[in-house]
């Protein structure tokens, strides 16, 4: 009795990706997501990253293949043994973080990150935030581009880009990150245990405006915002035997 019985195939805009997706359909079909016991997309992480997004909270599994460039969070493309393959699959458990940003007119905006929630200067001006971790203030004053939150999943994306520590996958924690940061000279970030609620004022938001963004979900001119981990959704990726996420998260330590 096998796990998966139909497949969903889902594809990035590119010529290599459909001739995948069409190559896959032919042999082991393509079953309308909502009707399929796993999804099995082709592209690169973008495509990952957009597709568990789009199923988040629908409980269905993803198993991807590299038909992009980076392809972290995908499986080598093969077309055969493609059942085999999922029945073999190992399980990678993520929970997004939860974004709720207020904009200048008071309006809250909420979104969710699978990699990271990061505040960045819209202008030349260099960014003042003020760090609070669980109610208290931790840092009254960061003179920088901006700063991050990631999720273990997330470190070794922009976070590992802005010389923050690479988490492992099952580690309880989250890495905040500065961007550039100007002052304080020698803060090179912090971790922080993964159930931390952390809140970051824009301090003087009309001369020195800031964006927010979780993922690729972008809101302007922000006052505030606020991040915690959303463990009421689980993000399942199928990665093969010996290639899982936080094997691949562990090699990256060591430059692989």
């Amino acid at each position: 009795m096998r796990r998966f019985n139909t497949i969903a195939i889902i594809t990035a805009d590119t010529d290599e990706a459909r001739a995948a997706g069409a190559a896959l359909a032919s042999q082991y079909g393509n079953a309308p997501p909502e009707e399929a016991d796993v999804i099995v997309a082709l592209g690169g992480d973008g495509l990952m990253l957009a597709t568990l997004h789009q199923f988040m909270g629908s409980g269905k599994l993803i198993y991807g293949m590299n038909r992009g460039s980076v392809g972290f969070l995908m499986n080598e493309f093969r077309e055969d043994g493609l059942l085999e393959r999922l029945e073999r699959a190992e399980r990678s458990i993520v929970h997004p973080l939860l974004m709720v940003a207020t904009d200048a007119s008071g309006v809250a905006h909420t979104a969710r990150a699978i990699n990271e929630v990061y505040l960045f200067r819209q202008s030349y001006q260099a960014a003042k935030l003020r760090v609070t971790i669980d109610g208290k203030t931790r840092l009254p004053e960061l003179v920088a581009d901006g700063i991050l939150v990631a999720t273990p999943a997330g470190s070794t994306a922009y976070n590992l880009s802005a010389n923050g520590p690479i988490l492992p996958l099952n580690a309880p924690l989250l890495a905040l990150t500065p961007i550039s940061a100007f002052r304080p000279r020698r803060w090179r970030g912090a971790l922080l245990p993964d159930h931390a609620r952390i809140s970051i004022e824009v301090l003087e938001p009309l001369k020195r405006p800031v964006s927010a963004v979780a993922d690729h979900f972008e809101h302007r001119n922000i006052r505030r915002v606020d991040i915690a981990m959303d463990r009421t959704i689980d993000l399942v990726m199928l990665h093969d035997p010996g290639h899982s996420l936080e094997e691949r998260i562990l090699l990256e330590q060591f430059g692989y």
